[in-house]
């Protein structure tokens, strides 16, 4: 099954912070709705751009996406 990272973008000098309490609740998110196997994190583009991302399989993408309204998503190799 295809992985798929949802991804929101956050810019500015404290997009770091903003990023990790974000994804608290992404962590958060996927545990209320059993949403497994999941990973989510955040990824420091730059000083002033941060990524918070939620990696779900295919089957969860509807779910994530209608919720959570990510501002992008692309599919991602596991290895």
């Amino acid at each position: 099954m295809k992985t798929i990272r949802m991804i929101w973008d956050f810019r500015g000098a404290e997009s770091k912070p903003i990023a990790e309490h974000h994804a608290l609740h992404l962590d958060e998110f996927a545990k209320k709705h059993s949403i497994a196997p999941v990973q989510t994190g955040i990824i420091e583009i730059t000083e002033f751009h941060t990524i918070a991302h939620i990696d779900v399989l295919e089957e969860n993408l509807l779910t994530v996406r209608d919720a959570l309204k990510p501002h992008r998503g692309e599919w991602i190799e596991k290895k």
